[in-house]
């Protein structure tokens, strides 16, 4: 047989079906007609006797077959081809295998909607399915013209659980971030954790205590390091599994610890920096120190205790409880006379002390001892009779005693104006008194010797109860000591000054404007900023005392700032002109605060921010230094808009404390708990048994049927809507079970809506108008913060407008089957408009409420498939403009129907039997924004 060429193929007889082709290209057909078909489908080749043909070369994606022309193959060639052809089957059926597997694993069933609201079902499956769709990662691809929306997370710490508080923030954060992000922005919600340095390290502490009898001490630095990270790593996933639980939408890719390397950098970074500069130096002075943790604290973590008169207080070290609120009266004795001063104190042992007595310039009862001199009576010091206008004249006796180095207002009241006037330190931070008289007694045990000896002398007058503040380590429970220490101290002056320009000049603008007195009256009256804490878990201040040839302690002036030892034996050795072979160096224990710097990636994109959202107790303590270190460290503000929310108390208005057994955990809110349960929570915890008692009666007085299962959305509504009450929010369990009862409301009306059929005309222009209405509301609203008047908007819209009143107007007017056409198409338009409601009414909602809002836009059918949103997340927020659009085209359907007898229209929802089924396209989107 002569081989067929190309020139007569093309005359050859006309090809088989693709079925032929197939059989010819798989060996199972001896003769036949096959086809190539050419890329460009020009010319066909035809062919007889495979045995004459070469190879053919198959074009999968095109499914094209073509042969080439060539001798007879061996049969050894056949039988390689044979089993690359087997390979290749059997690759193809792995590869349709996995295919089809995966679709399995992405097909979803569709299943009737539950005739009932469940929290539990709703919230089971929608949080993993956003983040693994990305609809919380910002889109960095290309620019936006809709802009950019960032905020950071104002971070918890790690210790342990979160409460109702920081679910508030998160509400109100996550409202924010979800509506900006379908308002087409690209948004940013950055979340992280804070170290917690005092906070962790006290945990961690009472647990080895607990369990293993030991101390940090015990163990030594590295060792408890270990510890510390270990906990955290065990416990540290909670407040993350918490904030997916409240349904937060933030990119978790971009999450930050503070004591990841990214922040311990630019912590060590700023100080150095600041430090060079002179913004940072070491000075010292009276500070917060706990006793129990051997550390200075900040003034946000002492806790002032009101005392109405005598009481007894429990304090850590101590077997027996401690006297306070009491007004000791004792005398000092005139040098060279029987005359005596009569003065009174809260804290009798700071006696020792006293370097001082002051008086009033104008009181007449005092006027003849100026000059004078009293003795002190244990010891032979000899103390001056100051006179001083800071002394009220008509308190106590009118004198009063002068103990600089363990009391501020003597410190910073009369001695910064007094040269010469001497500190007497008497307790180290053990603390145990150094004073000659009470040698290593407690600073307490001292109290009891001191007034024992008083009263021995004939100089003790008399004891009284006495109104007063007891100052109390939040973390450790001790009472807190003023105490005269070395620390380290950012200058705030021009800082505070800059930060108080950017308020009044409009670059940053403060919402609630009441918060503007708080923020002036602080920054107009700035103190500087102790920074260092005497910790172990923490920052680790990068500054190295400096030691020039065993030279005599200097503290202050010889220390130096550097990123590594080598670097700052360098800057030792210039300033002091001296090799650096004479320098030694000894790195300071203390810590440093990192509140002062966040983890921002793409920091020439997101920052500045543009809205930092907070609780108001904070203001200061984290807010205000964020504005001073960003404008420091970045020249720019870190925000634009501060908004402050209230403060979260118990129903009774009452402070959240463990000890009260009125702190919530959110989880508990959400999934409901028993009594029991709440009982078994403070077993677990680090209080001590009285506490955990006290607390107990607390819980089955608020609780005494546990708290019920409200779910997510319901906590999410209530939180905002409690935003109207103020400075403090009164939280009442009760109030968010019944926005539980309205999301019952809500499940519901959807569901007879989504079931509607039937023929009947109604009004539908009063709803829309009611509708848009809320839009707009809840549109300013957003704008204004003002989210007690977008919840007011939109449970009144579903509850009293669309519940109660439309849709009792809907079921008798879509209950007819007459086949009348005139009613028929104008209840095609009740269904359109019923539709709209509940398209723009779940949108409304969406932020606040995102998953019983995403469970039902799901099972929503769709007025077009085209260009779908997959989610409710990233669908667009209702505007004024979409509604106007609607109403508009209603209004025309009507006109259009009535002058030409339009026929009926398939409705955007059918019902069959009990089964949903969805309708197909119809018609595009009431979106002229889309």
């Amino acid at each position: 047989m002569v081989p067929v060429t190309l020139n007569t193929a093309i005359k050859s007889e006309p090809p088989l079906d693709n079925g032929a082709v197939n059989g010819a290209a798989n060996g199972c057909a001896d003769e036949g007609t096959a086809i190539g078909e050419a890329l460009n489908s020009d010319f066909q080749i035809g062919f007889r006797n495979r045995n004459e043909f070469n190879v053919f070369i198959y074009f999968r994606t095109l499914k094209v077959y073509l042969f080439a022309v060539g001798p007879p193959k061996t049969e050894a060639q056949l039988k390689k081809e044979a089993k690359k052809r087997e390979k290749m089957e059997k690759f193809q059926q792995k590869k349709q295998m996995e295919e089809k597997k995966k679709q399995q694993q992405t097909q979803t069933e569709v299943l009737p909607l539950p005739d009932s609201y469940s929290p539990q079902y709703v919230e089971a499956a929608w949080y993993p399915w956003w983040e693994n769709q990305g609809f919380f990662k910002p889109d960095l691809s290309e620019p936006n013209p809709r802009g950019i929306f960032m905020m950071c997370i104002p971070p918890p710490n790690v210790t342990g659980s979160l409460h109702l508080g920081h679910a508030l923030t998160n509400a109100i954060q996550d409202c924010l971030t979800r509506w900006h992000r379908m308002r087409g922005e690209t948004t940013l919600w950055n979340p992280g954790c804070d170290h917690a340095g005092i906070a962790t390290q006290v945990v961690v502490e009472k647990k080895l205590m607990r369990e293993r009898g030991l101390s940090r001490h015990d163990l030594g630095r590295e060792k408890f390091i270990e510890e510390v990270w270990k906990w955290k790593n065990e416990k540290g996933d909670r407040i993350y599994h918490q904030l997916k639980k409240l349904g937060s939408s933030l990119d978790w890719e971009r999450a930050c610890f503070t004591m990841d390397p990214k922040l311990s950098y630019a912590v060590q970074e700023a100080f150095i920096r600041m430090h060079e500069e002179g913004v940072i130096y070491r000075s010292k002075r009276l500070v917060n120190w706990s006793c129990t943790l051997n550390s200075a604290i900040s003034d946000i973590e002492v806790d002032k205790k009101e005392l109405n008169g005598r009481t007894l207080l429990p304090v850590p070290g101590y077997k027996e409880k401690v006297e306070f609120g009491v007004l000791v009266s004792f005398s000092y004795k005139i040098e060279g006379s029987d005359e005596e001063v009569i003065v009174a104190t809260t804290r009798i042992e700071t006696m020792l002390g006293d370097t001082a007595v002051a008086v009033h310039p104008s009181d007449p009862r005092y006027q003849h001892l100026k000059g004078k001199t009293i003795i002190h009576p244990f010891c032979d010091r000899k103390m001056p009779v100051v006179f001083d206008e800071f002394v009220d004249i008509n308190f106590g006796t009118g004198a009063v005693k002068i103990t600089p180095a363990h009391d501020h207002n003597d410190y910073e009241g009369l001695n910064l104006r007094i040269c010469g006037l001497p500190t007497r330190l008497l307790a180290t931070p053990c603390p145990t008194f150094s004073h000659t008289f009470a040698q290593g007694l407690k600073r307490f045990d001292a109290r009891k010797a001191v007034l024992q000896a008083l009263k021995d002398r004939g100089q003790f007058k008399e004891i009284k109860d006495n109104p007063m503040v007891v100052p109390v380590c939040s973390r450790s429970k001790d009472i807190v000591e003023p105490l005269l220490k070395p620390q380290w101290y950012v200058d705030c002056t021009e800082m505070g000054k800059q930060a108080a320009d950017a308020v009044r000049d409009g670059r940053l603008k403060i919402i609630p404007d009441h918060h503007l007195k708080t923020w002036f009256n602080w920054m107009d009256n700035i103190r500087d900023w102790c920074i260092s804490r005497q910790l172990w878990w923490g920052h680790r201040i990068p500054a190295y005392f400096i030691t020039v040839d065993h030279s005599s302690d200097t503290d202050g002036h010889y220390w130096v700032s550097g990123r590594s030892e080598e670097e700052a034996r360098e800057k030792a050795a210039k300033r002091f002109n001296v090799s650096s072979e004479r320098i030694s160096l000894r790195q300071g224990k203390q810590g440093i605060f990192s509140e002062l710097l966040w983890c921002i990636e793409d920091l020439n994109v997101f920052y500045p921010g543009t809205l930092l959202e907070t609780g108001h107790d904070i203001l200061f303590f984290w807010v205000a230094r964020m504005v001073m270190m960003g404008l420091k460290l970045t020249g720019k503000l870190p925000f634009r808009e501060v908004y402050l929310h209230a403060v979260v108390r118990d129903a009774h208005g009452r402070k959240m404390s463990k000890s009260l057994g009125n702190v919530i955990d959110p989880l508990d809110v959400i999934t409901g708990i028993s009594l029991e349960g709440l009982h078994n929570q403070l077993t677990d915890s680090n209080l001590d048994p009285l506490e955990i008692e006290k607390a107990k009666q607390g819980q089955k007085s608020d609780y005494p049927s546990g708290i019920p299962e409200c779910g997510t959305d319901a906590l999410r509504f209530a939180l905002c809507a409690y935003t109207s009450q103020g400075r403090d929010i009164n939280l009442d369990v009760n109030r968010i079970l019944g926005y539980r009862h309205f999301c019952n409301k809500l499940w519901n009306a959807v569901k007879f809506a989504m079931k509607l059929s039937g023929a009947e005309s109604v009004s539908d222009r009063w709803i829309l108008s009611r509708l848009s209405a809320a839009v707009v509301l809840c549109a300013s609203g957003f704008e204004a913060y003002d989210f007690p008047g977008i919840t007011t908007a939109i449970y009144n819209f579903w509850l009293y407008e669309l519940c109660d009143v439309y849709l009792e107007c809907v079921k008798p007017v879509l209950s007819r089957s007459d086949g009348d056409s005139d009613a028929q198409s104008q209840a095609d338009v009740c269904r359109q408009t019923l539709y709209t409601c509940l398209d723009v009414g779940l949108r409304l909602l969406s932020p606040i409420m995102p998953f019983v809002t995403e469970e039902l836009f799901q099972r929503l059918p769709r007025r077009s498939t085209k260009d779908s949103p997959p989610s409710i997340s990233v669908t667009s927020y209702p505007e004024s403009s979409e509604m106007e659009f609607v109403m508009t085209v209603v209004r025309t359907i009507r006109s259009l129907r009535a002058d030409y007898n339009l026929t009926k229209t398939r409705a955007d929802c059918e019902s069959t039997d009990s089964k949903l089924t969805y309708s197909t396209l119809r018609r595009t989107p009431c979106n002229p924004c889309s």
